[in-house]
């Protein structure tokens, strides 16, 4: 009886392990690829150092990203979320343009979640510091190097694209392009 009480003990262990941690280690594989298109002459914006698609060359898109965590990791990059900047359009939560001055970002498509993080705060912790910034925005990981994306290849499914003023609150120059960083739901 002893020995059929540890073995069921053990079951229970080791289902609840092997269940959980697979939880925990949800793969985002890419979902397909497009393939880039030669902007139109003066098509694409590269303020803050956007990248331009490049004709022929095929970009991995995503319809997930890394699981959120209390401290997901990801990568931060720079972005005009004003009228005319790199940003292209107005935000995707409020239809709205906002001020490089403003705490805002948008996420990875995954991440982004159809919207559900549109207007809500997220915290951003790099170099010893830490911001809240407002969720306005999906930088798009399945789809671009077409007008409506600028014509800037999709985003990988890690990213955090943050206004000027994230990177200054962080005592960061935008100028390094990408950073290293973690956040969570504020």
């Amino acid at each position: 009886m002893k020995n059929l009480s540890l073995g069921a003990l053990l079951f229970v262990v080791l289902f609840l392990g092997t269940h959980f941690s697979e939880a925990r280690v949800q793969v985002c594989n890419p979902s397909g690829k497009i393939i880039g298109k030669k902007p139109p002459p003066g098509q694409c914006n590269q303020e803050n150092q956007s990248d331009c698609c490049k004709q022929g060359k095929s970009y991995t898109t995503y319809k997930c990203s890394p699981l959120v965590s209390g401290s997901t990791k990801a990568v931060l990059t720079i972005n005009s979320f004003e009228k005319g900047g790199d940003g292209g359009a107005p935000s995707e939560c409020d239809n709205k343009y906002h001020s490089d001055d403003t705490p805002v970002v948008a996420l990875s498509t995954g991440w982004y979640s159809g919207g559900s993080r549109c207007l809500k705060n997220i915290k951003i912790s790099a170099n010893g510091r830490s911001v809240t910034a407002m969720v306005v925005d999906e930088c798009d990981s399945t789809m671009g190097c077409d007008n409506d994306h600028d014509y800037q290849p999709p985003c990988p499914n890690n990213i955090v694209d943050a206004s000027k003023a994230v990177w200054k609150a962080l005592g960061v120059s935008g100028n390094v392009g990408e950073l290293d960083i973690t956040w969570s739901d504020a």
